[in-house]
């Protein structure tokens, strides 16, 4: 299929952009991440008692090794869905899924600073990139008549996908570095 509907140049724009912006955002988060785990982890445990042990212990095991790992991981999604996109005009299902789970993800990053009350990794490119490009994107896509209506149904099913791509990096990249 042609990108002629949204222009080459726009198709490009639109589609590598989420690569783009996803690259960006995860520089910050890639600089940040364990760091910022390890610094903080027993103030959020003294805040949120109510957090089973087992998600902090979970949060304890990323390790430096580990993290850059499943952010690669992460990265081959976010470019096979990129390349869905352009290939079908911005029309893949794929890539949509992937763009609305990005866009999420950066509202749940700006929701974990609203509740630690502070940075967490992710928190300053959300507001800036992420949700800004996701909105421009899904405008593009909507003014050239490819994005499909999308249903509540749709945005959870984003959110899971993108928290699933996530469990499933870290899997990946623990037997990677031989955890």
């Amino acid at each position: 299929m042609d990108n002629s509907s949204l222009g080459e140049n726009l198709s490009a724009r639109v589609t590598f952009g989420l690569l783009a912006a996803w690259a960006l955002h995860d520089l910050e988060e890639l600089a940040a991440g364990p760091r910022w785990v390890r610094r903080s982890l027993p103030r959020l445990r003294e805040r949120f008692p109510a957090v089973p042990e087992r998600a902090w212990r979970g949060m304890e095991a990323v390790d430096e090794r580990e993290f850059p790992v499943a952010v690669a991981v992460v990265g081959t999604f976010v470019a096979a869905a990129s390349a869905a996109g352009h290939a079908s005009g911005g029309r893949s299902a794929f890539y949509e899924a992937a763009l609305n789970g990005f866009g999420l993800h950066g509202l749940v990053h700006m929701a974990q600073a609203a509740a630690v009350r502070g940075y967490t990794p992710g928190a300053a490119t959300s507001p800036l990139l992420v949700v800004p490009f996701t909105l421009w994107a899904r405008g593009r896509l909507r003014r050239a008549g490819v994005l499909r209506p999308t249903r509540p149904r749709d945005l959870a099913v984003g959110l899971a996908t993108a928290g699933a791509v996530t469990a499933v990096a870290h899997v990946v990249a623990r037997r990677v570095v031989g955890r």
